[in-house]
């Protein structure tokens, strides 16, 4: 709830902007809006943003506010990749909508800064040059994204939720294709058309991406 009674502080209006960005999508977040739902005018919110892209900006730092960018280096390259980017996703996971602004705005705060010179760090440990470990973590906060915004095609298991029936509808349409042609989708009907629970899809998906990468780093990699 908004309170008028509240001082305004840039922190209170970038919280303000990915509530309604996280209800009504990012394209709903402008400068009035954000003004009617603080109950302020739109030239209060100037002290604090010079306008929607400076807010858009703000959005997507805040989106890694939660990380903790400290790594134990005692732990093996791998470990410590795997520990800063669950880190990176669950702070995206608050925020969705801030989440994807990631992908597409320049963040150049303390906490952003802190955060790339740790997952660099250990990926030079792993024995990434300057280039391909910028390469890489680029995909990955692209993924991490991806992963705490949901994707499209991913259907999240609620067993007794209002889509049970369509879910049922869609493994019998499954069911009933030709086997001979899609034997594989016959037999992988049930887990296809039932989901996936959010944290188990999220831990998987987490896995897979810190998998890729030790999978490409240089023979031997780098001090461990």
């Amino acid at each position: 709830m908004n309170r008028p009674d509240v001082p305004l502080t840039r922190a209170r209006v970038i919280a303000a902007a990915n509530d309604l960005a996280d209800a009504e999508g990012v394209a709903a977040v402008t400068v009035r809006r954000i003004a009617t739902e603080l109950q302020v005018t739109p030239m209060a919110l100037y002290w604090h943003v010079r306008g929607k892209d400076e807010l858009l900006d703000g959005m997507a730092g805040s989106a890694l506010d939660r990380v903790d960018p400290v790594v134990d280096p005692a732990l093996p390259w791998p470990d410590g990749i795997r520990s800063l980017l669950g880190s990176m996703l669950r702070s995206l996971c608050h925020s969705p909508a801030a989440a994807a602004l990631l992908s597409t705005r320049t963040v150049t705060s303390q906490r952003s800064l802190e955060i790339t010179e740790s997952l660099l760090e250990l990926l030079r440990r792993g024995g990434f040059g300057p280039g391909p470990a910028t390469q890489i973590a680029r995909h990955a906060v692209a993924s991490l994204a991806a992963l705490a915004g949901g994707s499209s095609g991913v259907v999240v298991r609620e067993p007794d939720g209002p889509a049970a029936p369509e879910r049922r509808r869609a493994r019998e349409r499954l069911e009933a294709l030709p086997a001979q042609r899609y034997p594989r989708l016959v037999e992988a009907a049930g887990p296809l058309s039932e989901g996936i629970e959010r944290e188990e899809y999220l831990a998987l998906g987490l896995e897979l991406l810190v998998a890729g990468i030790v999978a490409t780093a240089p023979r031997g990699g780098g001090p461990s």
